[in-house]
């Protein structure tokens, strides 16, 4: 019973406790300065059962190959390679900011030869360069990928992306990027998503957690942080006082699509104005039906086909007309018409006309 009791209280006091639609300040925004950096190289994968690299078709492969034997000491010079078992890949990886000499990090490997598989294989070491051309990462290890292939004389299939796949912590970091974040004596917030009352909001937040003003908001999508203002014992320590700071943002009012998949997305703050829908469709139909003439028997004449088309419209059962009120939320609208039966592609182009007749307050967006 006293369990029970406890349960009911925290139950009444938890909407008191927790701010509604509330997130976290570093969900929103993005610190200046504070960012990752993408590596890029060009590797070679040994140890594959037979699914490697078509040398005829894939002659830079044998080039890899033959520069890494000669690294090694080994004189190919002259020599005609035609193994089965080697892939060349492109390696990519994300470099973390801040991230020190001897950390690892994970990188992505996939085939761009004619290799059907990279499954069991083992990259070879890999400089990974940045849009620089310096080499900040080294990948090597042995590659986790997604997929199957089983194939026969007449037939294969292939489920998944096997070549391709990730091989985790497989880089270390071998240069730092130079960036001093104590030097900073300003810090910009930049939001991800640029809203002049999001940004706002975010800069009343930051001025009550420090109980004077701090924090100034330049413009839909940029917030300065005063460093000095803070009396922070450092700029690092300033960033994660404020970094958890709970803001409710404002959205716009979208509407997302997918014509392929009939997949509808909406927020909640879409609106109509007052307007009638009605939907319905025609069905074309024509049908096939060759006829083969012969001559009579013992008589000259050739065989020949006949065509024979049918051809007809037919009027599908539509939608009744209905009436939209003013102000109704999307949901409402959807809900009424999942009820009429209205199919995802049909509610797809209700929602296009909507949007033309201008009674469809929300962005629009088709993918």
């Amino acid at each position: 019973m006293m369990k029970l009791l406890r349960f009911i209280l925290f139950c009444l006091f938890l909407p008191t406790t927790l701010q509604a639609g509330a997130i976290r300040l570093k969900d929103l925004v993005e610190f200046g300065g504070v960012r990752s950096n993408d590596l890029v190289g060009y590797g070679l994968v040994v140890g594959l059962n037979g699914t490697g690299d078509g040398l005829r078709n894939a002659p830079f492969t044998e080039e890899i190959m033959s520069n890494i034997l000669e690294r090694l000491g080994v004189n190919v010079s002259g020599e005609q390679f035609r193994p089965k078992n080697v892939a060349a890949v492109l390696v990519t990886a994300n470099l973390p900011a801040f991230s020190r000499v001897g950390s690892k990090i994970d990188v992505t490997v996939s085939a761009i030869g004619d290799s059907k598989s990279l499954m069991g294989g083992t990259l070879i070491m890999t400089p990974l360069n940045a849009a620089d051309g310096q080499i900040f990462a080294v990948a090597q290890g042995t590659i986790l990928a997604g997929g199957a292939v089983a194939e026969g004389q007449g037939a294969s299939v292939t489920r998944g992306v096997p070549t391709s796949g990730v091989i985790p912590s497989g880089a270390r970091v071998e240069r730092e990027i130079e960036f001093e974040l104590s030097s900073l004596a300003v810090v910009r917030l930049a939001l991800r998503d640029p809203d002049f009352t999001t940004a706002g909001r975010i800069e009343t937040a930051i001025n009550r957690e420090f109980g004077r003003a701090v924090s100034v908001m330049r413009d839909s999508g940029t917030v300065e942080l005063d460093i000095r203002a803070t009396r922070a014992a450092s700029t690092a320590h300033a960033l994660g006082r404020i970094e958890n700071i709970l803001v409710e943002p404002e959205r716009k009012a979208r509407v997302v699509v997918d014509q392929r998949s009939g997949t509808i997305v909406m927020g909640d703050d879409v609106r109509l104005s007052r307007v009638a829908v009605s939907q319905g469709g025609l069905t074309l139909r024509i049908q096939e039906e060759p006829i083969v003439v012969q001559p009579n028997p013992f008589a000259e004449g050739q065989t020949v086909v006949v065509p024979r088309t049918t051809a007809a419209i037919e009027d599908d059962e539509g939608v009744a007309l209905a009436e939209v009120p003013e102000g109704a939320s999307l949901s409402e609208v959807v809900a009424g018409l999942n009820a009429l039966g209205v199919s995802p592609h049909d509610m797809i182009d209700i929602l296009k006309s909507l949007k033309a007749a201008g009674a469809l307050h929300a962005e629009f967006i088709v993918q």
